[in-house]
């Protein structure tokens, strides 16, 4: 067995590669309705130990018979490619990197041409192999863009930032406290979080006027009328993690009449947040 076998061989026996499904925007491509979303990039960068930006040197096509899990429409590449720049990350990594990826084929089963195209890597080390990577899923290889360039960084200075907002779990408790005039009052939405700490949404009602609401990722009290805007931090961790339906039980808020307000406020936010809309698989 020649050396370049050999590798091939060890890289396929140690990467681990994700194998969720593909969609048509796999590994940077557009999906049929444009470019991927601040969703996409958030969710890959939130997962990534290493964000990597590379310029593809070599790409060497796997057998699909070693290739397994392989989506049908897709071939597995072995790529080897320059290190530009080390985005997020504190593994070292030298001049080089490879890794396993898996890119559509196109009808006449040829993948995209990335040869000297930069791409950014959301990965992983791999423990004793020094310069091998392991993307977080299948979808973890993108193309570089100035603009793709310019809204990862954002997303990454916001992940990293000391008072980032944490993953939302799920919803905790709803509750709506009418006020003293008609007209008045104000729901509670308490969020359950992955480390634990404090996250809640309020919602305000005034006689005569349109309902107001914001967020509070600390103890301190929600910043009623400025909501998180759309493609940031805030805005993904709510609008890509709350349920459409709070869980049974979680209402408790006394009475019919109040459980059907604060179920209607949770609805609101929803709304105002919009979509959190994904083209990756």
């Amino acid at each position: 067995m020649s050396f370049k076998s050999q590798h091939l061989a060890g890289l396929l026996a140690g990467a681990y590669l994700a194998l969720a499904p593909l969609s048509s925007s796999a590994q940077g491509l557009p999906a049929a309705g444009g470019e991927v979303t601040y969703a996409d990039v958030a969710d890959l960068a939130d997962s990534a130990g290493l964000v990597v930006q590379a310029q593809v040197a070599k790409m060497v096509r796997i057998e699909d018979a070693r290739a397994r899990g392989l989506t049908p429409g897709h071939g597995r590449f072995y790529i080897q490619a320059k290190t530009r720049a080390l985005l997020v990350g504190k593994a070292p990594l030298g001049e080089s990197v490879s890794y396993l990826v898996d890119l559509p084929l196109d009808a006449s089963g040829k993948a995209p041409k990335l040869k000297k195209q930069d791409v950014f890597l959301f990965a992983r080390a791999v423990p004793g192999r020094p310069g091998e990577l392991q993307l977080v899923t299948p979808t973890a290889q993108q193309a570089w863009s100035v603009r793709g360039e310019a809204r990862l960084r954002a997303i990454l200075q916001e992940l990293v930032a000391p008072d980032a907002p944490a993953r939302i779990t799920g919803v905790r408790e709803l509750l709506f406290v009418p006020g003293n005039l008609a007209g008045q009052g104000e729901t509670q939405i308490f969020l359950n979080t992955r480390d634990g700490s404090a996250a809640s949404i309020t919602v305000k009602h005034e006689a005569g006027a349109v309902p107001v609401w914001g967020v509070s990722f600390s103890e301190l009290v929600a910043d009623v009328g400025h909501p998180p805007q759309r493609d940031t931090l805030e805005w993904y961790r709510l609008a890509c993690f709350l349920p459409n339906v709070p869980p049974a039980g979680a209402n408790i808020s006394s009475g019919f009449g109040q459980q059907q307000q604060a179920l209607s406020d949770y609805r609101m936010v929803l709304g105002e947040l919009g979509p959190c809309s994904r083209t990756l698989g």
